[in-house]
């Protein structure tokens, strides 16, 4: 029993040595203790066509995913690490035929555009484009399944710059 009880108190102990370095913590970052804030920037909508509410849609999405899954205070303007970018596509767009011409899955894909800046890490600023899709059945309308695609693919949008940022992926 005893064996049981000291390696329950040494695990516990490594746990919470682990949790309080600040450098890496059980949600799975790995941000430099010397970031403390971070800033979003709103993404404009540059695509050709554009959805009335993706900019405003990604720029939430990604300040909500730092604020629940890091140690991270928001401001307004000139955080640790220092969000930007800008929205570059937009498409829908037929995948696959059936044997009358017409599609039966089409593709909306989304590309954004992500500036990372970072004085107290230099080493994780980045500048990439993100680019995900959904597939969605051609016979629907797309105004019916906008809502719910744009916020699908902006949430694997918006992981995927977090693992960029938070994880170093």
């Amino acid at each position: 029993m005893k064996s049981i009880i000291k390696r329950f108190t040494f695990i516990f102990a490594l746990m919470m040595l682990l949790n309080s370095c600040g450098f890496y913590g059980f949600s799975g970052t790995s941000i430099d203790p010397k970031v403390k804030t971070f800033s979003v920037s709103f993404f404009e909508n540059s695509a050709p066509i554009v959805s009335p509410l993706l900019s405003q849609t990604i720029t939430e999405k990604l300040k909500q995913k730092f604020i629940s899954e890091t140690s991270l205070s928001i401001t307004e303007n000139e955080g640790d690490f220092k969000f930007s970018g800008n929205i570059t596509g937009f498409t829908v767009a037929p995948i696959s035929a059936q044997n009358t011409d017409n599609a039966s899955l089409n593709r909306l894909t989304i590309t954004i555009n992500v500036k990372l800046v970072s004085d107290k890490d230099p080493k994780s600023a980045f500048e990439q484009s993100f680019t995900n899709f959904q597939d969605f059945d051609a016979a629907r309308d797309f105004s019916q399944v906008e809502t719910e695609l744009v916020n699908d693919i902006s949430d694997m949008l918006i992981q995927t710059i977090f693992n960029k940022a938070a994880i170093n992926w």
